[in-house]
């Protein structure tokens, strides 16, 4: 070693982390390791709610999960092969629920994914490849389809002021439902062509690593504008910071249920049961028949289902709506690179497949056409008219001018001594 180097701990930052765990120095409990490391708060709900189906399993009931966590660490740390054998007997017994129909082997992966996590976050070298082998592997893709075209439609009926411009806006965007959480009236942006509104750009996941954009259609935008107008009319004060979804507001007496003044944001856990009491109420989601688990789409990601089928079927390239839905491109990532405009021109070839009113739309472009082409016969028909004046009063002046001559000849006749000098000078 070099004079004045200093000298690198060859242990990594993790082993020191684990022999603190071990040694009982760490003050940061295995409950905060395990929630810290996770940043979605609907996955730490459903991961917490997993974990404790896991302490049920190995008879660890403490009214503080905290405590579970606590316990279940020191037992593990005493007991390595315990932990072990626990976990494998564990998934067998969802195994078998597997294959008797009870769930799915989606479902099952799901339930190693806490578990899976927390050993990590506890630095606990489970074999995962030998537990793991044998057990069924699930589906890339969930097996159910997008909702109709009819179907989106009764929901959009459903008799609340936020309904249409939510799922114009999921619709035609392809957005996931956490994505609400983030929403604010100053992620919303419309593109204008030739100074009209073609569509809109959609910030989604603002000011998270997660960020990216997207586009929705004019219809969506167009709902947006009437709904925070509304609000704006009804008394809430409408900056870019408003939340784009926020509760209700009683509008009859000031002390209600709700606020107009005291805007809460409707987060993405109350736009989806929002979503399925629409599907509900308009009857279509109904029970399930005898034997099925699953509905045929679901209440929320069906829509961004919809929206990925219309943009291949209007002929969009798949790199590009994988861009606007958020996915991971893997490689492509790092090659493919395409401008802002260059997405939305493709983006545009979709809009009419994404808009809900389009016959509307149709009726109103084909009212303007029959507009502009009756202005052109119109104008047509004025320069005619004017030239018909024209002659309507030339004509009019060469008559003025032929009675005159006649009156002359007349008063000339009835003057004999003038008809007998003009006679003379004739001859």
């Amino acid at each position: 070693m070099m004079r004045g180097e200093k000298k690198i701990n060859s242990k990594p930052k993790e082993e020191g982390l684990s022999l603190q765990i071990e040694s009982g120095q760490l003050d940061v409990s295995p409950y905060s390791l395990f929630v810290g490391s996770i940043r979605s708060p609907e996955t730490k709900k459903k991961y917490l709610q997993r974990m404790g189906y896991f302490f049920d399993y190995l008879n660890i009931h403490q009214t503080d999960t905290e405590e579970c966590f606590k316990i279940l660490t020191q037992k593990a740390k005493a007991d390595f092969n315990w932990l072990v054998n626990a976990l494998f007997k564990y998934l067998q017994g969802h195994k078998g629920r597997v294959e008797r129909k009870e769930i799915s082997s989606a479902t099952l992966r799901n339930y190693v994914k806490p578990i899976r996590l927390y050993c990590e976050q506890m630095d606990i070298p489970i074999p995962w490849k030998k537990i793991m082998r044998g057990m069924p592997k699930g589906r890339r893709y969930a097996n159910d389809r997008a909702p109709t075209l009819q179907e989106i439609k009764k929901v959009l009926a459903y008799p609340d002021r936020r309904m249409k411009p939510m799922l114009y806006t999921m619709t035609s965007s392809g957005i996931r439902l956490s994505a609400w959480n983030y929403l604010k009236w100053n992620h919303i942006a419309p593109v204008l062509r030739d100074d009209q509104i073609v569509a809109a750009r959609i910030q989604v996941y603002a000011d998270d690593d997660d960020e990216y954009f997207s586009f929705i259609t004019r219809e969506a935008f167009n709902a947006l504008d009437e709904w925070m107008t509304y609000r704006k009319q009804s008394g809430e004060k409408i900056t870019g910071d408003s939340w784009l979804m926020r509760n209700l507001w009683d509008v009859t007496t000031p002390k209600g249920k709700g606020v107009i003044t005291i805007p809460k944001r409707l987060q993405a856990t109350g736009i989806k049961r929002l979503i399925e009491r629409a599907l509900w109420a308009q009857g279509v989601r109904l029970k399930l028949d005898e034997g099925k688990r699953r509905h045929e789409f679901q209440a929320d990601h069906g829509f961004r289902k919809w929206f990925k089928t219309r943009c291949e079927s209007a002929g969009m390239r798949s790199i590009n709506i994988g861009t606007l839905m958020g996915h991971s491109l893997g490689l492509s990532d790092s090659y493919y690179r395409p401008t802002e405009e260059e997405i939305l021109n493709d983006y545009l070839k979709a809009v009419d497949a994404l808009t809900f009113n389009r016959d509307n739309i149709a009726l109103k472009k084909e009212v303007m056409d029959l507009k502009e082409k009756n202005k052109d016969e119109y104008s047509n028909l004025d320069s005619r008219l004017r030239e018909r004046d024209q002659e309507i009063i030339r004509l009019r002046d060469e008559t003025s001018s032929l009675k005159e001559a006649v009156l002359e000849m007349q008063n000339f006749l009835r003057n004999p001594k003038q008809v007998a000098e003009l006679s003379i000078e004739n001859l």
